[in-house]
């Protein structure tokens, strides 16, 4: 397969799902209710937090920082982190205990009762994004799953899941990502927007 063969290829893949999640009435109710339980959490001083491993803790940081910094409006800062972020405590968790362990430890230092915690997983199996949404739901904070195909072992443990009809990582996240982008905009508009 040529270059642009390949080029083609993702992009028409990547058209094929976005076509599939625009048609699922279901999926568009998620992500509505996603964005109102958001609201309310910022609405009542919570915060959220996101984890996820690879190209999904990108994700993650990249999504806390639309929150915390702008989407598109100017207005004041949301309390939204990706637990990803600090590499010391994430290289002392995982020595001093497991790398199963690392978010799960890092919610049960911050989560409160109300606060959201987003875990990405294309696949779902994640042991450490399981074991933070358990930990979180045994606080009292709402877990909402951003998966692929089937939503995996994390699905279980999720109040709300974006499950994108793929098996294909890269595929998947760009959805994520669209999905997210999507969340943040219907967040700043209905907080900020005069």
């Amino acid at each position: 397969m040529d270059k642009s063969a390949i080029i083609i290829k993702n992009i028409q893949e990547s058209i094929r799902l976005k076509s599939l999640i625009v048609s699922d009435g279901s999926m568009i109710e998620t992500i509505n209710l996603i964005a109102n339980r958001i609201i309310t959490t910022f609405k009542s001083d919570g915060k959220v937090l996101f984890c996820g491993n690879g190209g999904s803790a990108a994700d993650a940081q990249h999504l806390a920082a639309e929150f915390s910094g702008k989407y598109y409006l100017n207005r004041p800062p949301l309390n939204a982190e990706a637990l990803n972020i600090n590499i010391a405590s994430l290289t002392a968790i995982s020595n001093d205990y497991s790398y199963d362990e690392i978010y799960s430890r890092l919610i049960r230092g911050t989560g409160r009762q109300g606060d959201i915690l987003i875990g990405l997983s294309t696949s779902g199996h994640s042991t450490n994004v399981i074991n933070a949404l358990k930990t979180a739901k045994s606080l009292g904070c709402i877990t909402i799953g951003f998966t692929g195909a089937g939503g995996g072992a994390m699905k279980a443990w999720c109040d709300l899941l974006i499950e994108i009809p793929s098996k294909d990582t890269p595929r998947i996240q760009e959805c994520h990502m669209l999905i997210g982008h999507s969340i943040c905009e219907i967040v700043e508009r209905e907080l900020f927007q005069k």
